[in-house]
């Protein structure tokens, strides 16, 4: 545990003393022991120590880098911190939402101009490629955690519902803004942007463990597997098909759709 995380927690602890103190931090809880900033100084002060935690992880990695030492490259009490991350693994966390939002601003203003749906799923899985590539020399720690389909820090879990919900609605767009939406069953329409953001989790997968120049094999493996699946996809609006979409759909909600979390814990 980092050093402090104990006292911290407790009622009246440095923390809470810090938090109960601290200008512009009356924002209740988010998911996951976050605190949810409420005015442009917490939201400033939040990102700052994000930030820093981040540049301490690329430069000493993940296990090396204490809480104090975030809050002090970041010009904050350790309480402060504390406040706003209530642990350290909580950092992940709100790197998730930062990059979830990033990569779905970046993967909208991209394909804008194309209504061919192989095309937009092609460049929502680049984008995200591009979005977190600053961040693969220490995805493997992150992964690590991630992993542990009990931590709350599972793309899975109930805590990740915000990021989560963010990416899904970015499918949701990829499908709806398509030439493809209109031609397909409506129930398989409203399943899909899960199951593409699952498509997405592979492609994580893949990502982390990538050791190519540029993460070049994990951007070949979407530019080979995209159209494939697309052309699948394509396939279940014909009547022929339409007894093998009816059991993929059941077998999507009765075994894979069960086991994310949908809403986020108080």
């Amino acid at each position: 545990m980092d050093d402090l995380a104990a006292t911290n927690r407790t009622d009246g602890g440095k923390g809470a003393a810090d938090a109960s103190a601290a200008p512009g931090t009356d924002g209740g809880p988010m998911p996951g022991g976050r605190a949810q900033p409420k005015t442009d100084k917490s939201e400033a002060t939040r990102a700052l120590i994000l930030e820093t935690a981040m540049r301490l992880f690329q430069e000493r990695g993940y296990e090396k880098t204490t809480m104090r030492a975030i809050a002090t490259e970041a010009g904050v009490s350790v309480g402060n911190a504390y406040y706003y991350f209530s642990a350290k693994e909580f950092l992940i966390q709100g790197f998730y939402d930062r990059m979830t939002h990033d990569h779905a601003a970046d993967a909208r203003r991209r394909m804008a101009h194309t209504r061919d749906f192989s095309e937009r799923l092609q460049i929502a899985l680049i984008s995200w490629l591009d979005t977190a590539a600053p961040y693969h020399e220490f995805a493997a720690q992150f992964f690590r955690t991630a992993a542990d389909p009990t931590s709350s820090l599972s793309p899975f879990s109930n805590e990740s519902h915000p990021a989560r919900a963010t990416a899904v609605e970015l499918f949701r767009d990829v499908l709806q803004g398509s030439d493809l939406a209109p031609k397909l069953d409506a129930e398989l329409v409203e399943l899909l942007p899960d199951v593409l953001w699952l498509n997405l989790m592979v492609v994580v997968l893949y990502w982390v463990f990538d050791r190519t120049e540029d993460t070049e094999r994990t951007r070949e493996f979407v530019r080979r597997s995209t159209p494939m699946a697309a052309r699948l996809i394509n396939l279940s609006r014909y009547r022929v098909f339409r007894p093998i979409v009816r059991d993929a759909k059941g077998l999507i909600q009765d075994f894979i759709l069960p086991t994310i979390g949908k809403t986020a814990v108080k």
